[in-house]
């Protein structure tokens, strides 16, 4: 095909600014999905997704548009995430392509994500054409949406498309600027096959199935291709393209998008970011891949009932095949026994594999409390990285911990900007600097990850009415007065509830903690006490009464020693079964631990 006629973009934007309306839009224009059979969101094919109405996974499609000039040009259109957690699926959507559509809300504007995904798209060298979308709502205005693109973000006016991706208004002009305003693939079809693998997702039939872009060479049925990082040869089964169903197809050429299978069932024989080249003529070097993510958030992940491990073990090696960003590695807990210690970009990452494990593959979990990863010295100068409390060693070897730090980026209206920054530093923040973007204010924070992770968006979102916006990146490691938490359950550590705190909110950790146990372990036949203890010493207490039972019921009259008989034998049964009874502790009890 003449690479002269493919255009390769994403959809980039805040949260909830209209990705995937539009992606939907476009689909319908250019008539690659009957109206009949059209539902809102199309491109969001996961249960999820649609549930939450948010994207999760980015999804490539193929469309033919016909324009004025009689060409017709093919669109390869990948949709991706907003949110902050899956910022990695729209870097590796972003090295696919030579533009991308960056959308902004007429009425909201342009949010602090807006601008983290504009530079992430500049560091790829793309095209960016800006779009601002919604513009059929009543009250927007327009002309101070552009004036912001244009202060915030630096585009020209006359490159600014206005579009109702609702509506469809707009969306011819859109068509027309990407064909004149994004670049052509290049690339020769003359040169040794470099194709980059961006995704992939598993089917029980034909195995693997692997998104690439090509970006030197031709890809074809029957060759023999090689995974440059791997280092392993297979034989390509089938090429298709996605329109949005697969569709098999002869070939893929350069600056096209598509899919291929080899017939590969173990998932830890390829990887997202490997170059795909020809085993017979090879490429000389391998694509630049993509960037090692560290994890922010870690947890244990473990199956209610033990003999479901295989079964987890096999669900997590799929899984991570279409999301490189959750890392794992088994561990063993005194509580469940054995499972996985995992690893995730923050807590919504942290929820969706969890509702994916137990959706997609009908597994029972419990997860264990988050905690970030912390940097314990030790005496002799050893170093070591805590994921676990379980792991954290005895006071006397420790010379001091660590933490991780997030600089944070508070874009908010003027007129919250004080009680804004009175949450930051309630939140242990280190005020870095502020300065006005357009007619609001953008602040940046120093901040405890661990403080950022489990409600700060939240809040930051309630105490602005909703116009304010966060994003994060990665600062470094700081100095911290870290302390170990433990539930104590009947004087035995319970280490599903361990956490590691702040010294100064170890208390109300525990007491919030303690409170909550209370209320959500069921009463036993025994009395049940939940202890929460912090460097060696009891900070929070509570018991949960004995079941009652009426031992005397079947007594009538007669003497009382009758009954005090019972009521001795029953006080000796209770003794016994506290030394030797388990507390049953409820799934909702491990859920709250997470909240908390």
């Amino acid at each position: 095909m003449d690479k002269s006629l493919i255009r390769n973009f994403s959809i980039i934007a805040h949260i909830d600014h209209g990705k995937s309306t539009l992606a939907d839009r476009l689909l319908l224009y250019t008539g690659a999905i009957d109206e009949r059979k059209f539902k809102n969101q199309l491109l969001d094919d996961m249960d999820l997704e649609r549930e939450r109405g948010i994207t999760i996974k980015a999804s490539a499609v193929t469309l033919n548009y016909k324009a004025d000039d009689g060409k017709t040009y093919v669109f390869n259109l990948i949709d991706t995430p907003g949110h902050v957690d899956f910022s990695y699926e729209v870097e590796k959507s972003l090295r696919a392509c030579e533009g991308a559509l960056l959308v902004v809300d007429a009425s909201q504007g342009v949010e602090s994500q807006t601008v983290a995904n504009f530079y992430l798209a500049i560091d790829n060298n793309l095209e960016i054409l800006p779009v601002l979308n919604k513009i059929d709502i009543a009250s927007v205005d327009i002309d101070h949406a552009k004036l912001q693109m244009m202060e915030i973000l630096s585009f020209q006016e006359a490159d600014i498309q206005l579009v109702s991706a609702k509506e469809g208004l707009g969306i011819k002009g859109l068509f027309d600027k990407i064909v004149s305003f994004i670049p052509p693939p290049e690339g020769e079809e003359s040169r040794p096959l470099q194709a980059l693998i961006f995704d992939m997702k598993y089917d029980i039939y034909k195995g693997i199935i692997i998104y690439v872009r090509v970006f030197n060479g031709v890809l074809e049925p029957d060759m023999r291709v090689t995974m440059m990082h791997m280092g392993k040869d297979y034989g390509v089964e089938e090429i298709g393209i996605f329109t949005p169903e697969a569709v098999k197809g002869k070939r893929l050429g350069v600056g096209e998008v598509g899919y291929i299978t080899c017939n590969i069932h173990e998932p830890r024989q390829v990887r997202v970011g490997d170059t795909v080249t020809a085993t017979a003529a090879p490429a000389a070097s391998p694509l630049e891949g993509y960037r090692h993510l560290t994890p922010l958030v870690f947890c244990g992940v473990y199956p209610v009932n033990t003999m479901d491990f295989m079964a987890l073990r096999e669900a997590i090696e799929k899984l991570r095949l279409s999301d490189p960003s959750f890392v794992y590695e088994p561990e063993t807990s005194q509580s469940f026994g054995n499972g996985f210690r995992c690893g995730f970009l923050g807590l919504l990452h942290m929820d969706i594999v969890q509702q994916r494990l137990q959706r997609e593959y009908d597994l029972n979990l419990i997860l264990t409390t988050p905690n970030v990863q912390y940097m314990v010295h030790k005496k002799g100068g050893e170093t070591m990285r805590l994921e676990s409390p379980t792991e954290l060693p005895d006071n006397s070897q420790i010379t001091g911990i660590e933490e991780p730090y997030v600089t944070v980026t508070i874009l908010t209206p003027v007129s919250h900007m004080d009680a804004v920054m009175e949450q930051a530093k309630r939140k242990r923040g280190i005020y870095v600097g502020s300065e006005y973007v357009s007619d609001r204010m953008k602040i940046l924070f120093d901040i405890p990850l661990s403080e950022v992770i489990v409600d700060f968006n939240d809040m930051i979102k309630s105490i602005t009415r909703g116009y304010g916006s966060i994003d994060y990146k990665f600062k470094g490691y700081m100095p911290a007065k870290i302390a170990k938490l433990d539930i104590l359950i009947n004087d035995k550590i319970c280490d599903a509830f361990s956490c590691l705190v702040h010294k100064e909110h170890s208390y109300e950790k525990g007491l919030a903690l303690v409170t909550k146990l209370k209320e959500l372990i069921p009463q036993q036949l025994f009395e049940v006490r939940v202890q929460a203890s912090c460097d060696g010493r009891i900070i929070s207490s509570a018991k949960i009464r004995a079941q009652g039972k009426n031992v005397t019921a079947k007594c009538y009259g007669g003497d009382i020693t009758r009954k005090r008989k019972l009521w001795e034998k029953q006080k000796e049964g209770k003794k016994r079964m506290k030394q030797v009874g388990n507390v049953e502790i409820p799934q909702e009890a491990f859920l709250a631990a997470l909240k908390l």
